[in-house]
């Protein structure tokens, strides 16, 4: 089964699972699972509005919790931004641009709770490394405490 979603628009990073715990730890907002995403903005952002994105924005249901934001470069009319939040509210990411007055052009996820997409290409899956699956351990027992 499918961990969370990614919305039409979205491309990138996607779990399977046979374990339903896991899927809980990882879409639950209680647990606070990051997710990284690359972002292409409509409009170059200046550092103003990278930092109403980094104390939280307002959105009609309510405000978001504070975001980490790295601008990866500005491409003459856009920006390129990683932006990694802690909750998953529906399009979310979209929203919080929207709310300093832009859009998102591009929009792929990266990163779930440090598992890199890395170099796979579009369509393709892979198994966990072993390590990758000794990562996420530490965070399956946070929760069954």
């Amino acid at each position: 089964m499918p961990v969370g979603r990614l919305d039409q628009d979205t491309s990138g990073l996607l779990l399977l699972t046979n374990d339903t715990h896991f899927a809980e730890l990882v879409t639950n907002p209680d647990y606070k699972i990051s997710k990284t995403y690359l972002v292409k903005a409509s409009t170059p952002l200046d550092e103003d509005q990278l930092e109403q994105l980094r104390k939280g924005v307002m959105l009609k249901d309510g405000p978001t919790q504070p975001a980490i934001v790295k601008r990866v470069r500005d491409s003459g009319k856009y920006t390129f931004l990683e932006l990694t939040i802690r909750e998953g509210r529906n399009r979310q990411v979209r929203r919080m641009i929207e709310a300093i007055g832009s859009k998102v052009l591009k929009l792929v996820r990266t990163e779930i709770g440090g598992l890199r997409i890395g170099d796979l290409p579009i369509g393709k899956y892979r198994e966990l490394l072993p390590a990758e699956v000794k990562m996420l351990i530490p965070l399956r027992e946070k929760t069954n405490r």
